[in-house]
């Protein structure tokens, strides 16, 4: 039977998820897969990449079920992961510890260690990326110095759609939108440098060979077939970066197109054609060929709001039956009651520490402006302003660097809110368009597997047939007045106790 469908896997923080697509982008079927993130020390967030593969392997037989969809019928599969693993295997392909995920900061000192000795600007001048502990490099070292016994087993270092990729096909692949993670990776020509992996003292032989996000790398082994419920001989793309993926998805695949992120982290992606480098963000190659990604990359997006409901939402859950609305609803519909600017409460969403623009691994989580007036309902929207402002922040820096986004196109959980989409484009003053929110990482896979497969001619083709907006927000101009104050506060706050935050 000849495939009518695509897969696309998304190996998410909190969970995978798998969706099967048509030709116009469509969802016939999706399903995702839970598994933990361990913090067994203050600055270590681990996850274990077979829990990964289980996960995966539950959901597609889920999706195949639900959608009644013959494994035959799938013409490609394209998967995409989270940032920064440092995935340690050995020749067998066994992973030999958990890996440490984008929000660990483990290895700061080493960070400070490599910028001290070699210099910033020289590891800069290669990466395109200041040298930070949630990156892969120094986790790799981090591995070296703390478990040499594990280290001396490494055959390979996979990052997370890799690693996925190894367990449906058996292929070592590094694609080449995962490459900023390692600062021997030459942003300029997207190849690895073999002198700075020996400064770095990055054994080269652990880095495998990088190809483009959509070059077929393998196909479905028997063995991975009898684990997922798929059937061999189905072809699977090397894959790429989450937010990369989200990107493709929200139709991004332009110069000066931007992508405003709503999953667990938040931040945006701005398309441009050339190297347009600043060590506050962050530099990668896009998944589409021959651009890059200049991004902000945030620690406090969609995760602020399932952190607030997770602790302060009992009454909602509780409601949700006699309501008919979910908690998160219900929230929306609390925040909305509260005026812009929340009468003086402000929320720094540093929750996880701090990536982008201030890279502060200790960087806490803050109220500020509370008294017996506030309510449940101002700290509630004081988390999306907060997140709006660390967005605002981002995209005045990508400024300053020379990349100017006009609109935003938001993807992610958090874009089905109404209210904290608006939020967003009234305090950073720009239009937000909303494409398939829930689906656009796992499409954007989907059709790097689609391209390479052929089942589209090209990534216009891809986007013009797949990419529906479906609502589109405008910017207050009186409520960004109100929101210049506040984010005006919220620099200030920051900068006011960052002595403390160390």
């Amino acid at each position: 039977m000849k495939g009518i469908y695509l897969l696309g896997i998304d190996i998410g923080t909190s969970a995978c998820k798998v969706a099967v697509f048509d030709r116009e982008g469509q969802v016939k079927a999706a399903a995702t897969g839970d598994y933990p993130v361990y913090y067994p020390r203050e600055g270590w967030v681990e996850q274990n990449p077979e829990e990964w593969w289980e996960a995966v392997c539950q959901a597609i037989r889920e999706v195949l079920e639900k959608g009644q969809i013959a494994p035959e019928e799938i013409a490609g599969i394209g998967i995409d992961g989270q940032s920064w693993s440092a995935i340690a295997i050995d020749k067998e392909g066994k992973v030999l510890t958990n890996t440490p995920i984008w929000m660990d900061t483990r290895a700061q000192e080493i960070c400070d260690r490599l910028n001290r000795e070699m210099g910033e600007n020289e590891i800069f001048a290669v990466a395109g990326n200041s040298l930070q502990p949630s990156y892969t490099t120094t986790k790799i070292l981090w591995y070296k110095e703390n478990l040499p016994e594990i280290y001396k087993k490494i055959y390979k270092i996979l990052q997370s759609n890799s690693y996925i990729v190894y367990k449906l096909t058996g292929a070592i692949t590094q694609d080449v939108s995962q490459g900023y993670g390692l600062h021997c990776f030459d942003m300029h020509t997207g190849t690895w440098d073999l002198q700075m992996c020996e400064k770095l003292e990055i054994p080269a032989e652990f880095l495998p060979e990088i190809c483009s996000c959509d070059t077929i790398v393998g196909t479905v082994t028997e063995k991975a077939a009898q684990q997922c419920g798929l059937t061999a001989g189905i072809p699977v793309a090397a894959g790429g970066l989450d937010a990369a993926c989200g990107t493709l998805g929200a139709g991004v695949i332009h110069p000066g197109e931007t992508q405003e992120q709503g999953g667990q982290a938040g931040g945006m992606s701005i398309c441009t054609d050339s190297y347009q480098a600043d060590p506050r963000l962050i530099l990668g190659f896009h998944v589409v060929p021959g651009q890059w990604l200049l991004q902000g990359g945030t620690t406090g997006g969609g995760g602020v709001m399932r952190w607030f409901e997770r602790e302060f939402a009992d009454y909602e859950r509780m409601m949700k039956e006699e309501t008919g609305k979910s908690s998160l609803d219900q929230l929306n519909e609390i925040g909305e009651k509260i005026a812009p600017g929340c009468d003086g409460v402000i929320f720094l969403p540093y929750m996880a520490g701090e990536r982008s623009p201030i890279w502060n691994p200790h960087a806490k989580g803050v109220f500020y402006g509370l008294d017996f007036s506030k309510t449940k309902g101002h700290m509630l929207r004081a988390c999306m302003e907060g997140v709006a402002f660390s967005l605002r922040h981002n995209l005045e820096i990508a400024e300053e660097a020379g990349a100017h986004a006009e609109v935003l196109r938001a993807m992610g959980g958090s874009a089905n809110s109404l209210l904290w989409t608006q939020i967003k484009s009234d305090v950073t003053g720009k239009p937000v368009e909303v494409p398939a929110s829930d689906t656009a990482t796992t499409l954007g896979a989907a059709i790097l597997a689609g391209v390479g497969v052929g089942f589209y001619k090209d990534y216009e083709e891809a986007v013009a047939l797949t990419v529906k907006e479906t609502r589109k927000h405008m910017p207050d101009p009186d409520k960004k007045a109100v929101y210049d104050r506040a984010y005006a506060n919220y620099l200030e706050l920051y900068r006011s106790l960052e002595h403390m935050m160390k």
